[in-house]
């Protein structure tokens, strides 16, 4: 059985219009062996269909440029990678539910099928459980409470996913994984 450690940026605006729906333009994770050793890596922007061309907003907060996202495959090639990648043996493991409820709405928006998403667990969930926490926490504070130091860009997908990693790594005993 592979973890997949994976987190997803997604279009957005500092004030979203109805006709604004957010898709995914990254995805980032890690996959790791039942040992929690991180063995691979995946990393891909994805060009929305809907709206292409990202807010400022969006651009500041994620740090992905238009150019990334306009030399960038479709969701459908994308995610057709990504499932090849992750193989048949997996669990998918994200800190709370946005990013596998965000999988399942570009599946459809896409005509693809969403199946494959139900595999998931919630670490953050799972996390405030274990630790008895009053309600759920981001990973930025997750990691001040583990003292582990956040790599790499925040709001980045593969950097959030290796950031996710490590607080997986180390509970490794703790999940429910299943």
């Amino acid at each position: 059985m592979n973890y997949i450690v994976f987190d997803l940026e997604a279009t957005c605006w500092k004030e979203r219009s109805s006709n604004q729906q957010n898709e995914v333009i990254e995805i980032g994770a890690v996959k790791l062996n039942d040992q929690g050793k991180i063995i691979e890596e995946f990393s891909e922007f994805i060009k929305p269909m809907l709206n292409p061309i990202l807010s400022e907003f969006c651009k500041e907060l994620t740090t992905i440029q238009q150019i990334e996202i306009d030399d960038a495959e479709e969701f459908s090639h994308v995610i057709e990678n990504f499932k090849s990648w992750i193989g048949k043996e997996y669990l998918l493991c994200s800190w709370g539910i946005y990013d596998r409820k965000q999988l399942i709405k570009d599946c459809e928006l896409n005509g693809l099928d969403s199946g494959w998403v139900q595999k998931h667990i919630s670490l953050k969930h799972q996390y405030t459980e274990f630790k008895n926490l009053r309600r759920p926490i981001g990973m930025g504070g997750a990691l001040k409470m583990e003292n582990l130091s956040l790599k790499g860009t925040h709001h980045r997908g593969i950097d959030d996913a290796k950031n996710i990693a490590q607080i997986f790594i180390k509970h490794l005993n703790n999940w429910i994984l299943h």
